[in-house]
């Protein structure tokens, strides 16, 4: 199979298909039409790529890393490669700034929340532990009948047609829906909702270069894109506290933080809820995408997952791997001199983990661009990261996955590419076309198999 999508245009790209390593550039205008080109080049030529002068303190250099082994190293020891945000936060504590000051100063809700919260490692497992995990982590599995019917409601408002636009009418409003009813916001409030979150992406959407910088007046707009965002939380947090519903803002409201003997503040529950919708929207949407792609690419094996179930976890993890909806993130600083392939890297550099690359290193997987349901350890993708670090909703994104093709293997017959796709790809760090035709036959039994409505 063909590392990208069979239909991808080059065309649509303003730089050209990488051939030689003089050629790659995964930042540049357009370069994710040609990303699994340069992770081959990268793989073979420059598996650690030097990008002079694109550290975080002047004269440092940034490292771009693109084999599994290399990230499996870094993300596994926190201690030795430096969070970033970690970091930043740290000097935000240093300065003696309260969460409000930091909030005030940087604009970053989810950073200003961390000063009080102190996430140091030693307390992440227990922030992880004890405020998400009940919810998106080891507790995902309590939303599964609240998914299935978010994602037929979905379904019912389509499935009397022949074709759909599954980004816009599926995979996009599914993670929107259930995040809002894990964190108890009404469902009417989305619109609202997916505008904060596409203001909350803009760095890794619009941002340049390896550290997703914006410009001035870029910063200004998300930030004016965002008011109202930190007034709408407080408004939902005070209303939970005086009456608590089953949901996650009231969880935050209530639960006693063991590791700071107390309970949370109103900044605190807010930055907790600004990560949820940072990685609980596009992730999804984008895999849930690229999964609609994978299978109008390879003929049977809608026809295989709807006769074996039990083969759709194999087939949502091999998906994951080979179109990881964030292809990579530069989250990590050196601590000490280290070696990669015998390439110096200096302390206090950046690091830039291509998750995305890591995934189809042919060291480490046979025939990375087949889509193979028998892999072994399926799941030993970097898709989510590994280690202590890893991201704390994968279980969730993993449930909502299965979950969504589940609903769909039982109302569709069949799915291929419909009429009028271009294949542009969103720029930025995200894996996922704009928009995405599908056409589809119905199963004889799919009306019967909805909500009714």
């Amino acid at each position: 199979m063909a590392p990208y999508p069979k239909h991808v245009n080059h065309d649509l790209s303003p730089m050209a298909c990488p051939a030689a390593l003089e050629d790659v550039d995964l930042f540049g205008e357009g370069a994710q039409e040609h990303w699994y080109e340069a992770y081959e080049i990268l793989h073979r030529d420059e598996p650690v790529l030097r990008i002079e002068g694109g550290g975080l303190s002047p004269g440092s250099d940034a490292f771009v890393l693109t084999k599994h082994h290399d990230i499996s190293r870094v993300v596994k020891d926190p201690k030795r490669f430096r969070s970033v945000t970690t970091m930043r936060v740290g000097q935000l504590v240093e300065k003696g700034l309260s969460p409000e000051d930091a909030y005030a100063q940087h604009h970053n809700l989810m950073q200003a929340s961390m000063v009080s919260l102190r996430p140091t490692q030693e307390l992440y497992f227990h922030h992880r532990r004890e405020l998400t995990d009940p919810w998106v982590g080891t507790g995902a599995l309590r939303h599964r009948e609240m998914i299935t019917a978010h994602a037929n409601d979905l379904i019912d408002e389509w499935i009397g047609d022949d074709e759909v636009e599954f980004i816009g009418r599926f995979a996009r409003p599914l993670p929107q829906r259930i995040m809002a009813s894990i964190l108890g916001f009404p469902q009417d409030d989305i619109p609202q909702l997916a505008a904060w979150g596409d203001a909350t992406v803009t760095p890794f959407v619009h941002g340049t270069g390896l550290k997703h910088d914006l410009t001035r007046e870029q910063a200004a707009d998300m930030n004016r894109r965002l008011e109202g965002f930190q007034d709408y939380i407080y408004d939902h947090v005070a209303a939970k506290r005086a009456d608590p519903q089953d949901d996650m803002v009231s969880f935050l409201c209530d639960v006693h933080y063991r590791a700071l003997d107390r309970t949370l503040t109103d900044i605190e529950i807010a930055g907790i809820v600004h990560a949820m919708i940072i990685g609980g929207l596009e992730t999804t949407q984008y895999a849930l995408e690229e999964q609609a792609q994978l299978l109008c690419e390879t003929p049977g094996t809608f026809a295989t997952l709807r006769t074996d179930r039990s083969r759709l976890r194999s087939f949502v993890e091999e998906a994951l791997r080979m179109r990881a909806p964030t292809h990579g993130l530069s989250t990590r600083m050196t601590t000490e001199d280290e070696l990669f392939h015998e390439v110096l890297v200096p302390a206090g550099s950046l690091l830039h983990m291509r998750f995305g690359a890591a995934n189809v290193d042919p060291d480490e997987f046979d025939c990375p661009f087949d889509l193979d349901l028998d892999r072994e350890s399926i799941a030993r993708h970097l898709t989510f990261s590994t280690g202590p670090r890893v991201c704390p909703g994968a279980t969730l994104s993993r449930l909502e996955q299965q979950v969504a093709w589940g609903a769909l293997l039982d109302r569709l017959e069949s799915i291929e590419y419909g009429d009028g796709n271009d294949w542009m790809h969103q720029p930025g760090i995200m894996l996922g076309t704009l928009r995405l035709n599908l056409r589809f036959r119905a199963a004889d039994e799919a009306l019967s198999l909805g909500t009714g409505r």
